[in-house]
């Protein structure tokens, strides 16, 4: 069936234009379509903004094993609701995702699960050197440079240059320094004041183990990725690296709670925005959206972390870190186009083209004939709440409950399937594994 969206403004690697858009099957056919051409379905999007589908690189959706805090069906209505139609997943789950049999495992879930594209990273640990080597149907390795559970911290620094030395995969890693976030959790300890959160995971912290990583990366000439980057010091950094003689060996990404929230919301949302790495200074969210503008970081993504409820009222320290997000982060993002902050043409490479091509994604990221029909419509206009109760993530909360957001999503399609309409799901297909080509070489191709 060929289905024609007429009229939006479409939003093309070359910049904005009201044109029509072709489906057939799974794929986008035609841009600016003859008259003529006949289609079975036709969507009239006059006053409405056709992006591609949005892509977090960022998430962890927590099954197996956590599946009361989140899983694949919740986390992926939500991403559909909220116009993301990938998603790549983090391995810290239980079982670890750090061999090649437990990833296959977790790609024969999402296919019976995921309304949307998904693909999952496997994790690195100090002894799994040879799985690391032969991972395939992966978009990289995840490599916990500070915090995390069982045997996924990896902070050996003999074990790390063999990792980066010896493997092939693009490399993504979670950058704190465990001995300043020890010895800051000493100096504050007995603290029950989640403010002390931002002392103990401190700007020093994160760029410490940023330089750490990066140098590595520059050494052994291996593609990295900086995650959920928190601190203007660590922008300034990547900024020069940019200017450096290794370009497109190493990117980063900002999320959604860094840009916009920062230590003055403690008094109000307490406990709900503790996360790491922690939220620094509006002069913090100042300088990564300089950052994000000048192209020194390149990927907005979620970090999408859900704890329940009750597990996040419990009080400082016991309480967990870390908050959903992809249900709204489209929405966040447009309400900053508003804002003045920056703009739509900026959101979608932040959002899609970028980290379709940071994680070499086949056919993603792009409206583009011969793309996947992966597409998200969008009423620029529109404003709704952010409510709990109306929260499609199986925590059933958002830090930003109550805000008004201008511009949503309406209409998304994942492979030329649309799966979510005005607030109505269609379940009856699935999203497919994302396929991956390590060989084009990165961002920069």
């Amino acid at each position: 069936m060929r289905t024609l969206i007429a009229n939006a403004q479409v939003m093309l690697p070359a910049g904005r234009a009201e044109t029509s858009v072709v489906v057939e099957g799974t794929k986008i056919v035609e841009i600016d379509p003859a008259p003529q051409l006949v289609c079975q379905q036709r969507i009239d999007a006059r006053g409405l903004y056709l992006l591609p589908g949005i892509i977090d690189d960022q998430v962890h959706f927590r099954e197996p094993g956590l599946t009361h805090k989140e899983d694949l069906w919740h986390a992926t209505h939500a991403c559909a609701k909220g116009g993301v139609t990938t998603f790549l997943e983090m391995p810290n789950t239980r079982p670890a995702t750090t061999t090649q049999a437990a990833l296959e495992d977790k790609l024969a879930l999402a296919a019976r699960h995921s309304l949307v594209n998904y693909g999952f990273y496997i994790g690195a640990t100090p002894h799994n050197l040879d799985e690391l080597r032969s991972a395939r149907r992966t978009p990289g390795i995840k490599i916990f440079v500070g915090s995390s559970t069982g045997d996924l911290l990896v902070d050996d620094q003999e074990a790390l240059e063999r990792i980066f030395a010896e493997t092939r995969l693009p490399i993504t890693a979670h950058c704190e320094d465990e001995t300043t976030v020890r010895a800051n959790a000493q100096r504050l300890a007995g603290t029950s004041q989640v403010a002390d959160h931002s002392r103990i995971r401190d700007e020093q912290a994160a760029i410490i183990a940023t330089r750490r990583a990066v140098d590595l990366a520059l050494r052994h000439r291996h593609r990295f990725h900086v995650l959920h980057v928190s601190t203007g010091i660590e922008a300034r950094f990547l900024a020069e690296q940019l200017q450096g003689h290794h370009p497109g060996l190493i990117t980063a990404e900002a999320c959604p709670h860094h840009l916009l929230l920062n230590v003055d919301d403690y008094p109000r949302l307490g406990t709900l925005i503790q996360m790491n790495p922690s939220l620094k200074t509006a002069d913090d969210n100042r300088q990564l959206w300089d950052a994000l503008r000048a192209g020194a970081i390149q990927v907005v993504a979620t970090d999408h972390a859900p704890h329940t409820w009750e597990e996040k009222q419990q009080p400082y320290p016991q309480s967990p870190s870390g908050l959903p997000c992809v249900e709204n982060s489209l929405a966040l993002m447009l309400d900053q186009v508003h804002h003045g902050r920056c703009t739509l043409e900026q959101v979608v490479h932040w959002m899609c083209d970028a980290p379709a091509r940071v994680w070499d994604m086949v056919g993603k990221g792009r409206i583009e004939v011969g793309y996947d029909a992966d597409l998200v419509l969008v009423d620029l206009d529109k404003e709704d709440r952010v409510e709990n109760a109306r929260q499609q993530t199986k925590c059933r909360w958002s830090p930003w409950d109550g805000q008004v957001l201008r511009g949503w999503p309406v209409r998304t399609w994942v492979l030329g399937h649309e799966v979510f309409c005005d607030g109505r799901f269609d379940v009856s297909r699935r999203g497919h594994e994302v396929q991956f080509d390590h060989a084009r070489g990165g961002y920069w191709r």
